[in-house]
């Protein structure tokens, strides 16, 4: 038994531009590979004149009256378009990202953490380190500070401290900025 339809269920159209014999319009004003204006014409016509000196017509602006054609080797002018976009995109932001942790800390478990926050840090990404009090341990909060202060030290070469531990309700927060290298 065979399949129904189309196997493409995106929206999206396959070509940005038409090309060549694509083009549906009645008349075309064109424009050739420098810049000189041709003129209105059949897009016969042009797509022959493209042929002619082996480039490509391309549509770049269909909602024109009429729309206006271009010869020009399409690949090329796509790889060169595609590749201003890639330029002018903005670099990728840096993520603040959390790494959770209680004040009474196993050796072990510290070490683990710590280990975790190095690999955030070497990706380029902030880190908030967040101790979580539980109970009456929010009674020694200079206890806190010296563990979030350790976590500092042991990732020196790697991070560096954007804002000092500070309380927010039930936990206190510290937030280690990446190397800028």
């Amino acid at each position: 038994m065979g399949r129904r339809g189309s196997r493409r269920h995106d929206k999206t159209p396959r070509f940005e531009h038409r090309l060549n014999e694509r083009i549906r319009a009645k008349e075309v004003r064109v424009v050739d590979e420098t810049g000189k204006n041709l003129g209105t014409m059949h897009p016969k016509d042009a797509t022959r004149i493209a042929k002619e000196k082996k480039l490509d017509l391309v549509e770049v602006s269909p909602n024109a009256d009429p729309p206006v054609c271009k010869i020009l080797d399409y690949g090329k002018w796509r790889y060169e378009r595609d590749k201003q976009k890639k330029e002018s995109k903005p670099a990728k932001s840096m993520a603040l990202r959390e790494v959770k942790m209680r004040p009474k800390i196993g050796e072990h478990d510290f070490q683990v953490k710590k280990k975790q926050v190095e690999r955030l840090l070497k990706g380029g990404d902030k880190v908030k380190v967040l101790l979580r009090f539980r109970g009456r341990e929010v009674v020694h909060q200079d206890l806190a500070v010296e563990l979030l202060m350790r976590v500092s030290r042991e990732v020196e070469g790697l991070g560096v401290i954007e804002s000092k531990p500070s309380m927010q309700g039930r936990q206190m927060s510290l937030v280690l900025a990446p190397v800028s290298t």
